[in-house]
């Protein structure tokens, strides 16, 4: 692609971290783990950090460790990276979904109540393309029924909540590191949280079930290799310095996209201003109006694809997926506000160092392919 979809920021700080890692002779479980962890959860605010090798294995970890299990059911958003329903599936826990605010995209907490079973154990909150879910309402549920809250921020570091970072609102919060991350590791994750069991069991339960105080190859519990190398967490220790200017460039770029399309008619634009907090820029998603179909959406990103210009379908609806509609008896028309949002929605070329020039390509570009669906 002449302009990618996503593009990791990495500068000469990271590349020395890196090097300096392989240099020395510890590449797993040393020094820049624990610097990594403790950086990561000053950041967040919360009490522990633990590093993980994916943002999968983090909610599995939240998932094991509030102690899901087979039928419990947790209430979550069908509008999301299909990961953050399987891992209920890996403990025999059952996804209930919720339809998701029309607007925000992120789950509508006025859905919930209405789906709370005696079998319900947990609500699972995704803050979707990094903007915060409502988590005021959310936790008063919580309260209620004596549900726990698990944190799906994979897409949101550093985004605030009523002046608190997401990820350190519920009773644990998983941030997720991919190269189209904000912040990167290559891969990885970090679960954060304030509860010392969770983190003990977090900690546990990534390195195959071994108690930290026991002999070497004492394991008491099934566990799993969910680690993350010193190689990843030297260099997430640079991005993490660095991570309030990355954050604010991509607002720049949000800002810039929004003055360059907010007079097109035919496009909703994600809203720039979050009253209650701030988002943090994972993507710039548009969304077609309800008069272009789902069969006009892909053609223009595939147009848009074909011209070199990177172009994205987030997301396909969780229940609609071939294996959840196999297994669960899903249909379509189950969340009609999930699937209308899916069917349109675009995700447009976003990076830390996006040029105006490649923003007003991407956009040129755009508006050309939709005036020609017309």
């Amino acid at each position: 692609m002449r302009i990618p979809l996503s593009a990791p920021d990495i500068s000469e700080s990271e590349i020395n971290a890196v090097v300096e890692v392989l240099r020395s002779p510890r590449l797993s479980l040393g020094p820049k783990l624990v610097e990594f962890e403790r950086n990561a959860a000053e950041y967040a605010g919360a009490k522990y950090g633990i590093a993980i090798n994916s943002g999968t294995s983090g909610l599995h970890l939240c998932v094991r460790a509030i102690g899901l299990k087979a039928d419990d059911e947790v209430i979550t958003t069908p509008f999301s990276f299909v990961a953050s329903a399987n891992v209920l599936l890996y403990e025999k826990a059952i996804p209930v979904f919720v339809d998701i605010d029309e607007e925000t995209l992120n789950i509508d907490p006025k859905k919930i109540e209405a789906a709370i079973t005696p079998k319900t154990k947990a609500i699972m909150v995704v803050h979707v393309f990094g903007r915060p879910s409502p988590m005021r309402e959310i936790a008063e549920i919580a309260a209620r029924y004596n549900l726990k809250i698990i944190e799906d921020a994979c897409e949101a570091i550093g985004a605030e909540y009523e002046n608190r970072r997401v990820g350190n609102i519920g009773d644990g919060g998983v941030f997720a590191f991919y190269p189209n991350k904000q912040m990167t590791t290559g891969e990885g994750g970090m679960l954060v949280t304030n509860d010392d069991f969770i983190a003990a069991q977090a900690k546990m339960l990534r390195n195959q079930g071994r108690d930290s105080s026991a002999e070497w190859f004492e394991h008491i519990a099934l566990g799993y290799n969910y680690r993350l190398s010193e190689i990843n967490c030297a260099l997430g220790i640079e991005q993490l310095k660095r991570l309030d200017s990355m954050l604010n460039e991509r607002e720049a770029a949000a800002r810039k996209y929004d003055a360059r399309l907010k007079n097109n008619p035919h496009l909703i634009l994600p809203e720039l201003e979050f009253p209650n907090g701030r988002v943090s820029w994972f993507v710039y998603v548009v969304r077609l109006r309800e008069n272009f179909t789902r069969a006009q959406r892909d053609s223009i990103v595939g147009a848009m694809q074909k011209s070199g210009i990177g172009c994205g379908r987030y997301f396909a609806p969780i229940h609609l997926q071939p294996f959840y509609a196999a297994s669960f008896g899903f249909r379509a028309g189950d969340f009609p506000v999930a699937e209308r949002a899916a069917e349109r929605v675009m995700a447009l070329p976003f990076f830390n160092k996006v040029t105006d020039a490649q923003i007003e390509e991407v956009s040129a570009t755009l508006e050309k392919l939709i005036e020609n669906a017309l």
